[in-house]
């Protein structure tokens, strides 16, 4: 059930707890580099499965917008986060639950959960104990604010952490509220950070054999973002303003509208000397040598007139031509592409970035592939996403010894299943 090509993690064992998108982001990047990551899933617990058919269609995306009559199988985020693991369903709520998961702690070398910090305990499955069931076990727990202080009980997500964290201040315009990022900007970066100190508590294991627990606050992975914004208070006291597209020693500095419908080049101009190479790569206009842009001084006070101008520039051109025009000036520019650009870059596509899954449900399916790029032991795709339960045979029979008649007691008894518990 392993990859058939070795990869750097070849041979570790992960047991992912993880839901949504923090941690099955930390676990695919181990799965894509040859972690064995065996996802499990309660299908009793509130989480990313438990949606009626009709909220399946407002919570998650499909492909051809159709559900399917078996919807956690077909959604785009799962099938996305899930490629390259295994995947198995277990009652972490019942005694024999808990038995067969501390049977493949034992067999493992990581554990990797972001619940809130009372359900471990509750579920009588800590770091404590499972660290004497393994002392080599590598636990990763990612709360949304760790496990002490007065927010530790709070459920959390990516969109309540984004402003918690302070990241939500530093967006918006001059004068209007702060913005919140599109995407839940603390998720993706928190399963970077548990990705890194997961890496790093493997080799301090290799190095004394010793396990141990890795407490990663989703919240601090945001505020450890805003060094810049939080270093500028200390030193002057003053809270940043929020500043929109532009920037505090660059002007032009934003993205700017060009030919077409919601086509913009981004453009960036620090140095007098990209000012006067900027000046001419526009064919010199006569706004461009008004005294008030002689200088950055100048620039950044009178920035919204400047940017009015550059836009008037920009609106008339293709932004990819704008782009290349400014760079071979040596001008910072690039196309805000959206999702078609994305997909047919020319230079990503090249560079084969983009990997290709044919799941049993959902189709053949183009996700972004793994930027981790080792010239030895590569990161590659050598597994669609599993279906819900799809690998009881190998991980309960294979691994832990359990008959055929055992897992279909197990089976009968709802201790696993293959589809979820909802509540229609």
């Amino acid at each position: 059930m392993a990859a058939t090509a070795k990869g750097p993690l070849d041979g570790v064992r992960v047991l992912d707890l993880s839901r949504v998108w923090a941690g099955p982001h930390c676990t695919r990047i181990l799965a894509d580099l040859g972690a064995e990551v065996i996802h499990i899933s309660g299908r009793r617990l509130v989480g990313r499965r438990e949606v009626t058919r009709e909220t399946a269609k407002v919570l998650g995306t499909y492909p051809d917008n159709d559900p399917g009559e078996r919807h956690w199988n077909r959604n785009v985020l799962n099938n996305d986060m899930g490629r390259n693991k295994l995947d198995i369903t277990l009652e972490l709520n019942t005694e024999r639950g808990v038995e067969l998961f501390k049977r493949l702690v034992k067999i493992s070398d990581i554990v990797i959960e972001n619940y809130s910090p009372r359900v471990m305990p509750n579920l009588g499955i800590n770091y404590s104990v499972l660290k004497a069931i393994n002392p080599a076990i590598i636990y990763c727990s990612m709360p949304g604010y760790g496990p002490e202080g007065p927010f530790h009980h709070f459920v959390s997500y990516g969109t309540t952490i984004d402003p918690h964290s302070g990241l939500a201040s530093r967006m918006g315009y001059p004068g209007e509220e702060p913005h919140m990022s599109g995407n839940a900007y603390p998720d993706p970066a928190s399963g970077m950070f548990a990705t890194g100190a997961i890496m790093t508590a493997l080799f301090s294991r290799y190095r004394t054999g010793k396990g141990q627990h890795i407490s990663l606050a989703q919240a601090e992975s945001g505020t450890a973002l805003t060094g810049e914004a939080s270093l500028g208070y200390q030193l002057s006291g003053e809270v940043p303003p929020r500043i929109g597209n532009g920037h505090v020693r660059k002007a032009p500095h934003g993205a700017y509208p060009c030919k077409g419908d919601d086509k913009w080049v981004a453009i960036s101009v620090g140095t007098e000397a990209q000012w006067t190479n900027f000046r001419d790569a526009i064919g010199e206009p006569g706004w461009a040598v008004d005294e008030r842009y002689l200088t950055l001084e100048g620039r950044l006070q009178h920035q919204p007139e400047l940017d009015g101008h550059v836009a008037d520039w920009t609106r008339s051109r293709d932004a990819y031509d704008a782009m290349r025009l400014l760079q071979d000036a040596g001008i910072a520019a690039g196309v805000v592409v959206n999702a078609d650009e994305l997909m047919n870059d020319e230079h990503l596509n090249q560079r084969r970035f983009f990997w290709k899954f044919d799941h049993p449900e959902a189709g053949v399916q183009t996700h972004a592939g793994q930027p981790i790029r080792l010239s030895e032991t590569p990161a590659r795709h050598y597994r669609s996403a599993p279906t819900l339960g799809q690998h009881h045979p190998y991980v309960l029979g294979e691994l832990l010894g359990l008959s055929d008649d055992e897992i279909t007691d197990l089976e009968e008894t709802g201790i696993i299943g293959y589809t979820p518990l909802v509540r229609e």
